[in-house]
C-alpha cells in the first residue's frame, strides 16, 4: 500500500464544526479515497443528489415552518448544483456515473431517530448537522493530496458544507433549545464516532476505516 503522510487543515474548518465532531477521519480512510478516485466521485454524487433529496422531503413533511422551508429550499438546490458539478468532474475524467450501494452510515445514524415529533424532526435535523459537518471535514481532510482542480472545488465546498451543517443545527436549537439539543448530539455523537472508526468491507464517501483482509 502506497504511504502517506497525514496533513491537517483545520484552517478551513470552523471551529465549531471541528467541536462538534466527536474524531477525525482515520488516516486510513483517507488512504482508500485516493486509491479509489472513481468510487470516491460516484458516491460523492449520489450523496449530493441524496442530500437534496433529504431537503425536499423535509420540506414537504413539515410545511408549517417557514424557517425550514426556506433553508431546505436553498439547500436543495446548493445540493443539485453540486451534483451537476461532480458529474461533470466525473465526465472530464471518464468515469461512467452508475447505481452503487451506499454505505451504512446515513442509516446507522438515523436508526436512532425518535419516533415521535416534536422529537423526530430535532433528530433529523441533528442528523443533517453530522453528514453535513463529516462531509465538509472529509473535503478538507482529502484536499492536499488531490490535484488542483479537484483540490479547488472541494474547497469550495468545504464552505457550503459547512452553511450546511449551520442551517441543520440553528433549525434544531431554534425549534428545542440548545440545551436540549446539546444532550441530542451527545447522544448521537457516539454512534457516529462508532460509524467513522468502526470497519467497513465497502469503500464509500460516508464508510469507516477499510476491514481488514485477511492473509
Amino acid at each position: 500500500m502506497t504511504a502517506y503522510t497525514d496533513c491537517t487543515t483545520d484552517d478551513l474548518l470552523p471551529a465549531e464544526l471541528l467541536d462538534f465532531l466527536p474524531c477525525e477521519t482515520p488516516m486510513r480512510w483517507i488512504e482508500a479515497a485516493l486509491e479509489n478516485p472513481a468510487l470516491l466521485l460516484i458516491d460523492h454524487a449520489q450523496c449530493e443528489k441524496k442530500a437534496a433529496s433529504t431537503a425536499m422531503s423535509l420540506m414537504f413533511r413539515y410545511v408549517d415552518r417557514p424557517e425550514l422551508l426556506t433553508k431546505m429550499s436553498q439547500l436543495a438546490r446548493e445540493e443539485l448544483l453540486h451534483f451537476e458539478q461532480v458529474v461533470g468532474l466525473m465526465q472530464e475524467r471518464g468515469v461512467d456515473y452508475s447505481h452503487i450501494q451506499a454505505s451504512r452510515y446515513a442509516e446507522g445514524l438515523r436508526e436512532h431517530v425518535a419516533r415521535e415529533e416534536p422529537h423526530r424532526l430535532i433528530d433529523i435535523l441533528i442528523v443533517g448537522a453530522f453528514i453535513e459537518a463529516r462531509s465538509c471535514e472529509r473535503f478538507a481532510r482529502l484536499i492536499p493530496y488531490l490535484d488542483e482542480t479537484l483540490a479547488k472545488f472541494y474547497r469550495s465546498l468545504v464552505r457550503s458544507e459547512g452553511r450546511h451543517f449551520e442551517d441543520y443545527l440553528g433549525l434544531a436549537e431554534r425549534y428545542a433549545g440548545k440545551e436540549v439539543v446539546a444532550e441530542r448530539v451527545a447522544r448521537f455523537a457516539i454512534h457516529e464516532q462508532a460509524l467513522i472508526e468502526g470497519e467497513d468491507a465497502m469503500f464509500r464517501f460516508h464508510s469507516g476505516v477499510p476491514a481488514a483482509r485477511a492473509s
